[in-house]
């Protein structure tokens, strides 16, 4: 009998290992996010899940056009795409994104851009300062349907939950995000 008891106490401790763990890996390393709405299309699309690493800017300074999840407010997270990192001034016209007066490429439009038939795909903006230090300047990469930091101002660092690194749902897309 008492062998049956060490058992299910054996059991019980390893049960209870397995759960202090997962709550650590889930607050403080992973989470998951499902995408709701379209402004991110054609990259990601709604109903799209993915896994968040939360750990990587503890250790490394955002890169422009990471994927990033951050709080927009105290009830909702959004997924957007770096544009601005601190010390840059960031402008758009006629479709082509100027960083510190030089045309980037941003070759995860080139489909949105070439479906886009009539007219600017953006609306021409110029931010009027340069992203503070701290902080960055998001877009969705569905330009005119986007709540993003020309509406939002900018992000500020700590906003950030994590970089978008992992697509698992739909299975048929499911895998690391370039």
């Amino acid at each position: 009998m008492e062998t049956r008891s060490n058992e299910w106490l054996e059991w019980g401790k390893a049960f209870f290992i397995a759960i202090v763990f997962a709550i650590i890996i889930r607050t403080f390393v992973f989470t998951s996010y499902e995408v709701q709405g379209e402004s991110m299309s054609p990259s990601v699309y709604d109903g799209e899940r993915f896994i968040v690493n939360k750990l990587g800017y503890g250790f490394t300074e955002p890169n422009r056009f990471d994927l990033i999840v951050f709080h927009a407010n105290e009830d909702e997270d959004y997924i957007k795409r770096i544009i601005g990192l601190p010390g840059d001034v960031v402008s758009y016209r006629e479709d082509v994104l100027y960083i510190n007066d030089v045309a980037v490429q941003e070759p995860f439009l080139e489909q949105r851009l070439a479906e886009h038939k009539w007219g600017s795909y953006t609306n021409d903006f110029v931010v009027p300062e340069v992203v503070p230090e701290g902080h960055v300047f998001v877009l969705g990469d569905n330009r005119p349907n986007s709540l993003d930091s020309r509406r939002l101002g900018f992000i500020e660092i700590e906003q950030i939950v994590g970089k978008v690194d992992v697509r698992f749902w739909p299975i048929t897309e499911a895998g690391i995000l370039r």
